[in-house]
């Protein structure tokens, strides 16, 4: 139920449902975000319910997560899973269901979320039928995707125009870096309001364990060289770029060297075709006695598997933000990253990690060992690495710059003439009615 004291808005993320276990069926960043951004707004005094589309019959269609913060599983096409490039046909019936939600239970969000360019489209048609307010954050942009592939898809067309017409019809879009805004600005549009508000990560579990201590649990010999990989396996991940570049450097002799790569679907179907390639791979390098595939591993071990690892290596071809980064960076971990998207913004050079030409086998070697082999330098950026986080990346702080940009964007349904000027780094402000807060805007 809607609580009367608090202001409920929604947040839609059509195929990354938030309650979803982290590696199924596509669940990744997306999820991890809606579920904290929703959690953490949640424990900042709003009422805030989580729309996503029912994959499972088995699935409850209301999950609690806190008492003012909930997953909705509405009804869109057949109860099983979709892959998100054919979601498109069962969104109309997406947008149907959440009117029909809202209808049933008698009330209505002022003020919409949305993830990904399917639910910014969601978004579009509840924006026509209502007016009402909306914000809308990527996560990936098909104009960047499309470029990396010979062949688009069918729905290519419909995907670019829709992150265009979001961009310019939104209240306001999110973007996650100051590299993502550049990108929306230079290749979708010049119109419409772009704030700049990073992801986060969980620092009370991502947080740094003793690298001994971690070996120790993980059953890893105490001197082995560790370089982790976490992800998906996917082509424009650059899995290949770094098992290349540690077959470069056991061919220099790098003694005692341990590629760990963390990740990968429950199931085959969706990521199965590209592990396999990146196997053989590491079979034709000669890397196999000492590459440990660990398959999908849950959020309250990765922090064990990124303290036990000297550096974590993010070779992706394109990033918009990189939650992987922080994550590692917040436990102590130096991060190698291509230096594409977020990740310039996620990663410091010379003080957090280090950032490499994507694609570049050799220039990843050579920081890889640069790593590996100064131990008084790698100490530094571990320390550097976790403080970095924490002043800059948590949920909370997250979901203090998101509060203030909705509670902004409310107030300027009263206020039209109002500048765009959203507070977004102001000191944390006690919730405030709409009107009221109109009033504070206009002095």
């Amino acid at each position: 139920m809607i609580s009367n004291n608090r202001q409920a808005i929604a947040l839609i993320s059509d195929h990354a449902d938030p309650a979803a276990v982290i590696g199924t069926e596509e669940a990744g960043g997306q999820n991890v975000y809606v579920r904290q951004v929703g959690e953490n707004l949640a424990a900042l005094g709003w009422q805030v319910d989580m729309f996503t589309r029912k994959a499972n019959p088995d699935d409850p269609t209301i999950v609690q997560h806190s008492p003012y913060c909930r997953t909705i599983r509405l009804k869109a096409g057949p109860e099983t899973f979709i892959p998100r490039d054919r979601l498109f046909e069962h969104m109309p019936e997406f947008v149907k269901s959440f009117c029909d939600f809202q209808t049933s239970q008698a009330y209505y969000y002022p003020l919409l979320h949305t993830n990904y360019w399917l639910s910014a489209w969601a978004g579009l048609q509840l924006q026509q039928k209502t007016g009402i307010q909306l914000i809308h954050t990527y996560h990936s942009l098909g104009t960047v995707k499309y470029d990396a592939i010979l062949e688009k898809p069918k729905i290519a067309q419909t995907r670019i125009a829709t992150e265009k017409k979001i961009l310019e019809q939104a209240s306001c879009v999110v973007a996650t870096s100051p590299q993502e805004k550049e990108i929306l600005r230079t290749r979708v549009s010049q119109k419409g309001h772009i704030e700049i508000i990073p992801c986060g990560t969980d620092t009370s579990n991502f947080c740094a364990i003793p690298p001994l201590s971690a070996r120790k649990k993980l059953g890893w010999h105490p001197q082995d060289k560790i370089v982790l990989y976490v992800g998906r396996f996917d082509p424009r991940k650059g899995i290949e770029t770094l098992v290349r570049a540690c077959a470069v450097l056991k061919n220099q002799g790098c003694d005692n060297l341990k590629l760990v790569i963390v990740g990968g679907s429950i199931n085959d179907r969706i990521d199965g075709q590209e592990r396999q390639r990146i196997e053989q791979i590491v079979q034709e390098m000669g890397l196999s006695e000492v590459t440990l595939f660990t398959g999908q591993v849950g959020h309250d071990l990765l922090p064990l598997y990124y303290s036990a690892a000297d550096v974590c290596v993010i070779p992706s071809h394109y990033e918009p933000f990189g939650l992987v980064a922080i994550e590692a960076m917040a436990c102590g971990t130096p991060v190698i990253a291509s230096n594409v998207g977020g990740l310039r913004f996620t990663v410091l050079p010379e003080e957090t990690g280090l950032l490499v030409s994507p694609k570049d086998v050799e220039a990843f070697a050579q920081a890889i060992e640069r790593v590996l082999l100064d131990e008084v330098w790698a100490k530094k950026l571990r320390k550097q690495a976790s403080a970095n986080v924490n002043q800059r990346f948590t949920w909370n702080n997250v979901a203090i710059k998101l509060s203030h940009l909705y509670r902004y964007t409310l107030a300027r349904t009263i206020m039209h003439e109002q500048p765009w000027n959203p507070p977004l780094t102001s000191p944390l402000w006690t919730p405030v009615p709409v009107a009221a807060e109109a009033k504070q805007l206009a002095v």
